[in-house]
């Protein structure tokens, strides 16, 4: 599998980016400010996140998400991985992710790769989201915030 940035001309996989977000207008608003990276399997998208800067000598990893088909082979933390890495390399000091409340296999990826759980947005999902989101039968609220020094 390789991973790499996406090239200006290159669509972006709009399906995959959905499964991570439900709201296309908020992933391209994203998009415009930040690099998406794709990872390749076979000539096929199967993963890809983005990263955006936030403040100086940070950003925030959003959007990662795998091709339902291709869930417990690794990719994800791969992506992670990559996404750390490219932040430590471009001079970034600290990542940061954010993560729905019901998200839990995401929360415990996140702190396997390093992440530290720093805050919590009460009603994010709620108040910026018109739809209501469910994951693992739990009404996803509230927005878990994780951050690594790099």
């Amino acid at each position: 599998m390789d991973i790499r940035e996406l090239k200006r001309d290159e669509k972006y996989p709009i399906d995959l980016l959905l499964l991570a977000d439900p709201s296309q207008t908020i992933i391209e608003d994203y998009l415009k400010r930040g690099k998406c990276f794709i990872a390749i399997s076979s000539e096929i998208v199967v993963g890809v996140y983005v990263l955006l800067p936030t403040r100086p000598e940070t950003i925030e990893l959003v959007n990662i998400a795998v091709a339902e088909e291709q869930h417990g082979r690794g990719i994800g933390k791969r992506l992670v991985l990559h996404a750390i890495q490219t932040a430590k390399t471009d001079g970034y000091k600290t990542i940061e992710v954010g993560t729905g409340n019901s998200s839990i296999n995401q929360l415990t990826l996140y702190q396997k790769c390093g992440f530290r759980i720093t805050s919590i947005d009460l009603d994010f999902f709620t108040k910026h989201y018109s739809e209501e989101i469910v994951e693992n039968g739990i009404q996803c609220r509230d927005m878990v915030r994780l951050s690594q020094d790099l």
